[in-house]
């Protein structure tokens, strides 16, 4: 696994990178980094080469958190960041996997470039519009993280990330997920809770998705319910649900096994040239 930065014409992106042969891109959650993805980095399927980007601004990456003339930081940013990252490697296509906002941002490529996104995996994400109580939890947590900082973030957001049986069974799991959380600027986390509140409503997309896709849930994830889950499974035309039991919301760090193993049965199924 390699640590790599691209220079791209208005910022520089760091990027995880591991594996060789037809790519993948993982995309991260809120409020993590790419370092998000270090369990399936260290064991890329044969034949195959895993790209895993920071998000704009996240792990402390000094870039541009708005474009010229004072435009906000968008889901669409971040998606149009991605591509343009895939641009500069010489990636045509990819599959792509996103993990909560990482399943935003998917949505978003998918407006932008349905053609380059060639398998997809939609784990622990919804496709709905945030709702008035989730608009609001966001509100929340930008005045926390302006007033305490990404510690508050950490501290406050943790908990709920994590399942029952994680929190109990891997305890040094909570402080990784704090620490990946905390190396983020308050800048960063306060853009994407702006981002993510305004995302637009994707569910009129999931009829036209026409690339291999999988839904992953956890059994135990307190953000996003099995039921959501389901509905976008039925939605998307040949897509597969895959629940993963004592799993809360960070399902490829939790159960990094059960992920890679139905990472790796989407990844069958994917055309997609080197």
């Amino acid at each position: 696994m390699h640590i790599k930065v691209a220079n791209l014409p208005d910022r520089s992106v760091r990027y995880l990178e591991a594996g060789r042969g037809r790519p993948l891109v993982l995309l991260h959650a809120f409020p993590l980094s790419a370092d998000q993805w270090l369990p399936q980095l260290h064991r890329v399927p044969p034949g195959w080469r895993a790209v895993a980007p920071d998000l704009r601004g996240f792990r402390g990456t000094r870039s541009i958190l708005s474009y010229i003339g004072g435009e906000p930081v968008t889901i669409d940013t971040y998606a149009a960041d991605v591509l343009a990252l895939m641009t500069h490697l010489e990636i045509e296509s990819a599959v792509i996997a996103g993990v909560s906002m990482g399943g935003y941002v998917a949505f978003a490529m998918l407006r932008q470039a349905a053609p380059r996104v060639r398998g997809l995996v939609l784990a622990n994400t919804r496709a709905a519009a945030d709702s008035a109580e989730s608009a609001a939890a966001r509100d929340q947590l930008i005045v926390l993280a302006e007033r305490e900082g990404p510690a508050a973030i950490a501290r406050g957001m943790t908990p709920k990330l994590l399942g029952e049986t994680s929190r109990r069974d891997q305890p040094d799991l909570e402080q990784a997920v704090r620490s990946l959380i905390e190396s983020n600027t308050t800048e960063a986390l306060v853009a994407a809770l702006r981002a993510m509140k305004g995302r637009p409503d994707a569910r009129t997309q999931l009829q036209a998705i026409g690339s291999p896709t999988l839904v992953l849930a956890g059994e135990e994830d307190a953000v996003i319910s099995i039921s959501e889950a389901e509905s976008m499974r039925q939605r998307i035309p040949g897509a597969s649900l895959v629940r993963l039991p004592r799993v809360g919301h960070l399902s490829n760090l939790e159960a990094p096994g059960a992920f890679s193993e139905a990472l790796g049965s989407l990844l069958a199924r994917v055309d997609v040239k080197a």
